[in-house]
């Protein structure tokens, strides 16, 4: 008898939590789903922008005066590039800075390495569960393709690694044109992961 008195009375407990744990889960998959469809409107918005200005430029035309083509060097949240990998499917503007408001809706230039254009190591880094989750399937002789407004660069992969995320080496300046890629590893860890997956790539030759 006192079994199920002590049960009775713990029945709206239960309810009260499955209704609470039920909640979190509804908010916690409305979350995620808004923070996707806003990463969606804002690489398509920005890839329109881009198109639009780099046709202007090929035209000749003068671009108006704030249009991204105003910047010369990228400015803070600024975008200033466009990533592909064309075997992966990989086409992703390419913003200045690596906060986590940036990786949200695009990948971002790691600050203090070399700007597309300039010689040395061009660093930039992307989260594993969304824009870089193809690197997961890259391959040694990919070709990467790295546009601004003044031209495209495009790259060769020459190797895959994994790091400690201490191991900042793989960012210091290079004798050669080099592109690197990093994002978290490993990539199906749930949860902060431990390590970071690195690619590089050299620069190819304009022909």
């Amino acid at each position: 008898m006192r079994s199920l008195l002590r049960l009775a009375s713990a029945r709206p407990m239960i309810r009260v939590a499955q209704y609470a744990l039920t909640v979190a889960g509804v908010l916690a998959l409305g979350y995620c789903l808004a923070v996707f469809l806003d990463a969606k409107l804002y690489e398509a918005r920005e890839m329109r922008d881009f198109a639009r200005e780099v046709r202007v430029r090929a035209a000749g035309k003068p671009a108006p005066l704030d249009s991204m083509a105003a910047a010369v060097t990228p400015r803070r949240d600024g975008v200033f590039g466009q990533l592909e990998i064309p075997r992966l499917g990989v086409s992703v503007m390419v913003v200045e800075g690596v906060e986590n408001s940036d990786l949200k809706r695009a990948v971002g230039h790691i600050p203090g390495t070399a700007l597309p254009g300039e010689s040395g190591n061009v660093a930039i880094a992307g989260h594993r569960d969304t824009f870089f989750r193809p690197l997961r399937s890259i391959q040694r002789d990919d070709t990467i393709s790295l546009s601004t407004l003044q031209r495209t660069y495009r790259y060769r992969v020459v190797s895959t690694n994994v790091v400690p995320p201490e191991d900042i080496q793989v960012l210091y300046p290079t004798g050669r044109d080099i592109l690197t890629l990093v994002t978290c590893f490993p990539f199906d860890y749930v949860g902060s992961a431990p390590k970071r997956f690195v690619v590089r790539a050299e620069r190819v030759p304009r022909t």
